[in-house]
């Protein structure tokens, strides 16, 4: 029986006649920062700027080369999978049926289209994205297409380790740590399966969907109540079973979170220092460097950039987490006195590097104090400390809403 390295390295020959391996590159700033010699796999560089390609075109090759007259093809994706096929059917001269929730942005549905030209069909079916899937599986059965899995499906896994056979090739060996991004768990099974005790690992997976870690915890997949959906590359409520076979014996102290306003934080790090593009999920691996640091200061690190699909009208909304997280942005309600005079009071007690960032403030009639929904920026956390005892002394009240999330998706 052929073993897993061999089917890997098939897999990654097979790529070459269809795109260059991505780079690995060494990051100097991120060396220094870590004090580690640290080394980032560039997935974001490939054709469809996402390791996904390679799941796919392993699986289609596969499926062709044991039954050739095999010409319909069907996802169900609303991002990298979905362009990763398109790409693929392009390339095999096979029809392509993609399917994507209702809600999916114009952006996504225009580059899916983009990939694959005239041999792709996309059908908007859903609101939520289970209703997505079960239209495709339903479609399969009617006509008798081959489904591709995003994750679960060995094929998928053999062809998401040719990032691992390109690591191996670069670096000239295995490095003393991995760090990877999971979601459904294509990805970290194929390098994890690949190789094997020959290195340490670090997953991570965003807060909001922590799949892996709560099917180590339980020893099996479960489904999490509820996903975050913003790390929308990794937000996966249910690791995939064929993957957790593989990842099952993992220490889930090996498996961390990253909080998705930090992520926020990581990704505009990257564009201003770096000039990198990297959507959320992308950002996970160097996100977490953070919190490993002290395992992986001498060590050569490798993080797997997974991809770097980013629509720049998230952007606002990046910046806005990130400044939030990073404690320079807050937002609070003020309960100002409706007197003259009560509005300058308040304003004298900025500091020279504070901002108004937002101001909300209707006066009303027949009351005594009135409310107000203020945004400040500064340059340093450390000076709302002494903004706020100003508003103390001065009598002034006034709460902090800047972390509470359902005041924020109504007010900010």
């Amino acid at each position: 029986m052929t073993d897993f390295r061999t089917l890997a390295q098939a897999a990654e020959a097979a790529m070459r006649e269809v795109f260059p391996a991505t780079p690995l590159l060494r990051n100097d700033y991120l060396s220094k920062r870590y004090d580690a010699d640290i080394w980032l796999k560039r997935e974001d560089l490939s054709p469809v700027r996402s390791y996904k390609i390679r799941g796919a075109l392993n699986s289609m090759r596969k499926v062709l080369a044991a039954n050739p007259d095999s010409n319909v093809f069907v996802c169900a994706s609303a991002g990298n999978h979905a362009q990763g096929v398109a790409y693929m059917c392009r390339h095999f001269g096979v029809k392509g049926v993609i399917y994507m929730p209702v809600t999916t942005p114009q952006q996504k549905i225009m580059k899916t289209r983009t990939f694959g030209g005239d041999a792709v069909e996309i059908r908007l079916i859903g609101d939520y994205f289970d209703d997505t899937l079960a239209a495709a599986q339903a479609y399969c059965t009617e006509a008798g297409a081959h489904f591709l899995s995003p994750f679960d499906d060995p094929d998928v896994i053999e062809g998401q380790a040719s990032v691992a056979v390109e690591i191996e090739k670069a670096l000239g060996r295995a490095p003393d740590q991995i760090v990877l991004p999971v979601g459904g768990g294509g990805l970290s099974s194929g390098v994890y399966n690949y190789f094997g005790e020959s290195t340490d690992y670090s997953l991570v997976e965003p807060l909001g969907g922590m799949s892996l870690s709560e099917a180590l915890k339980a020893g099996r997949p479960m489904k999490l109540k509820r996903v975050d959906s913003f790390v929308d590359g990794a937000a996966v409520a249910q690791i995939g079973a064929k993957p957790f076979e593989i990842l099952k014996n993992l220490p889930v102290n090996r498996v961390f979170a990253a909080p998705e306003d930090r992520i926020c934080v990581t990704i505009l790090d990257m564009l201003n220092v770096e000039g990198v593009v990297l959507e959320p999920a992308g950002a996970l691996a160097i996100d977490v460097l953070a919190d490993i640091r002290d395992q992986i200061r001498g060590k050569t690190v490798v993080c797997v950039a997974s991809g770097g699909n980013f629509d720049f009208e998230r952007l606002p909304e990046v910046k806005e987490r990130a400044q939030r997280y990073s404690g320079v942005k807050k937002y609070f309600i003020l309960r100002l006195p409706q007197r003259p005079g009560a509005l300058k009071e308040f304003l004298n007690l900025l500091g020279p590097k504070d901002d108004i960032a937002r101001f909300e403030y209707l006066k009303k009639s027949a009351r005594n104090f009135g409310s107000v929904l203020i945004g400040i920026e500064t340059d340093d956390a450390r000076n709302f400390a002494g903004f706020f005892a100003k508003l103390d002394a001065a009598g002034f009240v006034y709460t902090d809403i800047t972390n509470d999330d359902l005041l924020a998706q109504f007010l900010i």
